[in-house]
């Protein structure tokens, strides 16, 4: 139960989000058989309201890189409330001072001025502003099957399915998507030079952790210098050691215009944000610093949390466990290539990033309640509902790998008895 609310049910939880929160949200994962409330959790592992523990590999897209809840995470925000408070955003600030300056030093060279935001969506919001004041252009290119975010500019960049119910379109020609690896389109657009930006997932998450070719993005970086766009790099999902580097990008030869952290920068205890931008792309900031500002975006609370997060995730200890385990989810995914006789297809990886290629139609119906049943908590990728994605923790140690891997091979093989 929850010290909280001790006498509340999972029934009462239920009735109650219907009434007053989700709706639609809360009976679609009834109608799944995947009726689950949150309530202990602890390191990469949550119970259900029922008492029934479940193993995550979804980690809500990175948000929980370093774990449910982790000890010096909430030591490190503990701390800070005796010093600070959300902050004033109008005032320089000794907390985002040094987040500045830390994250100066763990981003590629050239890239210096930080705006913190509370939310990865806001945070991209940021980043198409700031092209469009520099290169006074409207025009915002993205990748189609990408994903990068809910809120303003950021849902127009998006698949229809998310802006098309909610009229969020965006201005004819002003949000231009394009597919992955299409140089001869992508010149063609650029050509144009009504480009702002180009704005890509350095590994597109929704769309089932597709990696571009090699050379794919560093040449689009080169056509945005020579059409005078900017080149704009979702890290939301990406980033944070989560593909055995600090960037996805790093792997790429090259270095961004403006480069957007979101989701596990918070550590998933204080919500918090980062768009990173160079010289030329924070424009802005030395012309009409005051022209945007945000009340909780880089809140002195949320800065320490992450100052934390970056430490814990910069550890020699933490890089070694990621390469380990990187290895450790190919062997895994090759012995299940094998065992399932085809109905895993297939994966794309990169460190503990995996995006596992099923004979379904839909995981989510099929692979990730199996999962479910035998104690994993996985979901699909929503744009390639086929592709299961697999997201593991950075800092798993090797009894829970060896339960996951039991776990997951139970639940794999019983989605494939049923088909």
């Amino acid at each position: 139960m929850f010290k909280m609310f001790p006498d509340l049910t999972k029934e009462e939880v239920i009735d109650y989000s219907i009434k007053y929160v989700n709706p639609g949200k809360t009976q679609e994962w009834i109608d799944r058989n995947i009726n689950l409330i949150m309530e202990k959790r602890e390191g990469y592992a949550f119970w259900d309201m029922n008492g029934k523990k479940y193993l995550d590999i979804h980690i809500n897209g990175g948000t929980f890189n370093l774990g449910h809840r982790n000890p010096e995470l909430i030591e490190a925000m503990i701390q800070a409330t005796r010093d600070f408070d959300i902050g004033n955003h109008h005032f320089a600030s000794a907390a985002r001072a040094m987040l500045g300056k830390r994250m100066n030093e763990v981003t590629p060279e050239g890239l210096q001025y930080c705006v913190f935001s509370s939310g990865g969506g806001e945070a991209v919001d940021v980043a198409i502003k700031s092209a469009r004041y520099t290169t006074k252009r409207k025009k915002i290119i993205s990748i189609k099957g990408c994903y990068h975010g809910h809120t303003g500019f950021s849902v127009s960049t998006g698949d229809a399915i998310f802006k098309d119910p909610f009229l969020a379109g965006g201005e004819d020609g002003c949000f231009v998507q394009l597919p992955l690896n299409d140089l001869e389109a992508m010149e063609q657009e650029l050509k144009k030079e009504d480009t702002a930006a180009v704005m890509i997932e350095s590994i597109l998450a929704t769309y089932g952790f597709q990696i571009p070719n090699s050379g794919y993005l560093k040449t689009v970086k080169e056509l945005c210098e020579k059409y005078g766009a900017l080149y704009i790099a979702d890290e939301v999902q990406t980033g944070l050691m989560r593909t055995g580097k600090m960037w996805s990008i790093d792997h790429e030869g090259f270095t961004p215009d403006i480069l957007v952290t979101a989701k596990g920068f918070s550590g998933g205890i204080y919500p918090i944000s980062c768009t990173v931008l160079n010289r030329k792309s924070a424009k802005w900031l030395f012309e009409a610093g005051r022209m945007h500002g945000s009340t909780t975006g880089g809140s002195e609370i949320g800065c320490m949390v992450a100052l934390k997060m970056l430490e814990i995730t910069t550890r020699q200890s933490t890089i070694d466990n990621i390469h380990k385990n990187t290895k450790r989810m190919t062997d895994f995914a090759n012995r299940m290539i094998d065992k399932t006789d085809g109905f895993l297809k297939g994966y794309s990886q990169r460190g503990v990033i995996m995006g596992m290629d099923f004979d379904v139609e839909d995981a989510s119906k099929t692979v990730s309640p199996a999962l479910f049943e035998n104690g994993v908590w996985a979901h699909n990728s929503r744009l390639r509902p086929c592709v299961l994605q697999f997201k593991l923790g950075l800092l798993a140690d090797d009894a829970y790998m060896e339960q996951l891997f039991d776990k997951m091979e139970k639940g794999i093989l019983l989605a494939a008895f049923r088909k």
